[in-house]
């Protein structure tokens, strides 16, 4: 049977009890959302806190995939990374969940992982809901976070984008301290070195995929930089209102605006700028004018810029003054710059505190990167990749010089300089015909003036001579090239133009075979066809004649089948007849056990209804008392000065008394309760009341 579990259904899966969850926002119904691959469903534990909720995902039937079990493993190493926690997986197989799986054969190769609570950044955008400034930068930091510490692993999502990246920092179950405030989900498409290529690959998802990019589908270490960084973007861009109203709808960018001169994009970079600076709006910039992924920003540049960036409002500074800021931090050492991104996320990137050095596995690996695409002919994705690793490296250090040569030889490559116009100038000055003879001028004019005019005069004369000569003799070997060059121009048009006869001529003798050809092939067709016709017309002949033949026999057979249909008419009739009356008498008697059944289901249902309707005012009562408990403790926190205790229980009310609000507001003074807690979570200066 088919997987459809419905609230409150029991499920024991590798030993442990859970019951399916009810839907916040549709009482009756499951608590399940539906992706590209398959279902999730909450199984929250019958003996655990609401925290502690796993996800079950039941794949489509072609994504149910064998590979899964292995794949699993492998990610379970990774479920120590904040924000991949969904890495702990458990897939069903039919070793070790056979029973489960011959009941509903949907869960072959499903998989359970932890639930994770909150909000999609989907449903952020979807809602249009602004965001401050902290919080703006408090999930982009997180999201560039993951992406580095994903990256120097060498793995990435492949399918990043505004569904896949839950918030749980707008969770409201209390979450255990140390929680990550984003998390990625579906992480069934993640690369690894260490594992296998999907059978089915997916092209990202519209308003994140880069269009520039292989649309067959996405699976490399580089898959995440140009996704990452338009929801970075639209994180930082979200505590702008008119950001927020400029947005297309299911993400900030319609797909295909993706890395075109659009309006939105010039508004998104002008109010990054503005509001967090300019080295944020290059970085998207770098992202949004990338030929490939792997010459987008890695996300550790990311990090270091937004931990440089401040939750106060910054405005963006006039280009001459950028330019001189950018000149300071220049002729700064390697320290300063060091001092301004914290010690961790510089560790966590290979960069050791207090230098611009980084460890030789990133250099490394950053340089053959860089070599690796300066082979397949891309140089701009390599200048790119030797640029950011220039960044780091000690100045005036031996690997500095290399990487600065690298840089410079691409440059020269991809914008080669003109040659000006004094370079024979500068060639002649470094001959060594020049410097010998300049030396033999100093020499002489040492000597008497007479003799140093003679000798001017001699060695002017001889120059000339020689000029002379050589524009004669380079006269010369221009005529004799270009009268080579008008031979063997000649000669070749002689070899075309015989070719080209030759071909002609070849050519209509194929025209003329070709033709003789197909006037044999159509005498042949019409003697077949005379021959088919005249074949027809005796078939349909002897066809005539065995028809009045058999229309002779079919009618002497008809009349005795006749005979035979009525008679046998007759006796069906009769039999028809006995059997009607039995069925009537079988009707009757089964509407009579219906009747006395649907009684007996009646009273069974009327009293399942009071049994239910007791045992609810019985939850209602005891919610009421909760409540008055809530509040009490929030009014008493608040007396005692702690704030924040009296925020908590507060939060706790209001999530209690929404699950059954259009009955609480009829109780008491539930209603003046909550708006009284209401106004203290938004202004906490507001007084509870004692009620």
């Amino acid at each position: 049977m088919t997987f459809q579990p419905n609230p409150g259904d029991g499920i024991v899966v590798n030993g442990t009890a859970y019951t399916v969850g009810q839907h916040p926002a549709a009482p009756g119904v499951a608590y399940a959302q539906a992706g590209r691959q398959g279902i999730v469903y909450q199984l929250i534990p019958v003996d655990g806190e609401l925290h502690e909720a796993k996800a079950l995902k039941v794949f489509f039937p072609k994504f149910r995939i064998p590979a899964m079990v292995y794949q699993s493993e492998h990610m379970g190493n990774y479920r120590e990374i904040p924000g991949l926690q969904v890495s702990s997986r458990e897939v069903l197989t039919p070793e070790r969940n056979g029973d489960l799986i011959a009941e509903y054969p949907d869960l072959l190769y499903a998989v359970i992982m932890p639930w994770i609570h909150g909000c999609t950044w989907f449903d952020v955008i979807s809602d249009q809901r602004n965001l401050g400034r902290s919080e703006s930068l408090m999930l982009a930091k997180a999201l560039a976070a993951i992406g580095s510490s994903m990256e120097q692993r060498g793995l990435a999502h492949c399918d990043l984008s505004a569904p896949n990246v839950m918030l749980p920092f707008f969770s409201e179950v209390k979450l255990p301290e140390g929680a990550a405030a984003v998390e990625l989900v579906d992480v069934e498409q993640m690369y690894s070195p260490k594992m296998d290529r999907p059978d089915v690959l997916l092209a990202g998802s519209p308003g994140y995929a880069a269009h520039r990019t292989v649309h067959s589908g996405l699976w490399s270490a580089y898959a995440d930089r140009f996704a990452g960084a338009v929801i970075i973007a639209e994180m930082l861009g979200w505590s702008d209102p008119a950001i927020v109203n400029r947005a297309w709808g299911e993400s900030y960018f319609d797909q295909h605006e993706m890395q075109t001169p659009c309006e939105r994009y010039f508004l998104l970079k002008k109010s990054l700028g503005q509001r967090w600076g300019t080295r944020i709006s290059d970085l998207l910039g770098r992202a949004w004018d990338s030929q490939d992924l792997s010459s987008c920003p890695t996300f550790g540049e990311w990090l270091i810029a937004l931990s440089s960036a401040s939750e106060e409002e910054v405005v963006e500074e006039a280009p001459a003054a950028t330019a001189a800021a950018q000149e300071d931090d220049s002729d700064e050492s390697g320290s300063k710059r060091s001092r301004e991104v914290p010690a961790d996320i510089m560790a966590s990137l290979g960069i050791e505190p207090g230098t611009r050095e980084v460890n030789d596995n990133v250099v490394g690996r950053l340089f053959h990167q860089a070599r690796d695409l300066e082979k397949a002919g891309n140089l701009s994705g390599a200048l790119e990749i030797f640029r950011s690793a220039y960044h780091f490296v000690k100045k005036d250090s031996p690997l500095e010089v290399e990487l600065a040569a690298a840089i410079q030889g691409l440059e020269e490559q991809l914008r080669p300089a003109e040659e000006s116009s004094n370079k024979g100038i500068k060639a002649l000055l470094s001959s060594r015909k020049f410097m010998l003879s300049t030396a033999a001028a100093i020499v002489i004019l040492a000597g008497s003036a007479i003799t140093v005019n003679q000798i001017l005069a001699e060695k002017a004369e001889s120059r000339q001579m020689d000029a002379q000569r050589l524009a004669e003799q380079q006269a010369q070997e221009k005529e004799e090239a270009a009268r080579k060059q008008e031979e063997e121009a000649k000669k070749q048009q002689e070899e075309a133009a015989k070719k080209e006869a030759e071909a002609k001529k070849a050519e209509e003798e194929r025209l003329k075979a070709e033709e003789a050809k197909k006037a044999e092939e159509a005498e042949l067709a019409r003697k077949e066809q005379e021959k088919s016709e005249l074949q027809a017309k005796y078939e349909k002949q002897a066809k005539y004649e065995s028809y009045l033949a058999s229309l002779e026999e079919k009618k002497k057979k008809q009349a005795l089948q006749e005979k035979y249909d009525n008679q046998a008419k007759y006796e069906a009739y009769l039999a028809q007849l006995e059997e009607k009356k039995k069925r009537q008498a079988r009707e009757e008697a089964a509407a009579k056990a219906a009747a006395k059944a649907e009684a007996e289901r009646q009273a069974q249902a009327r009293a399942a209804q009071q049994a239910q309707a007791a045992q609810l005012q019985k939850q209602r009562s005891q919610n009421v008392i909760e409540l008055v408990a809530l509040y009490n403790k929030a009014y008493n926190a608040q007396v005692a000065g702690n704030k924040d205790r009296a925020k908590n229980a507060a939060r706790e009310f209001i999530a209690l008394y929404n699950k059954d609000k259009s009955y609480y507001k009829t109780v008491g003074k539930m209603s003046s309760r909550l708006n009284n807690l209401q106004q203290f979570i938004s202004d906490d200066s507001h007084w509870i009341p004692k009620l």
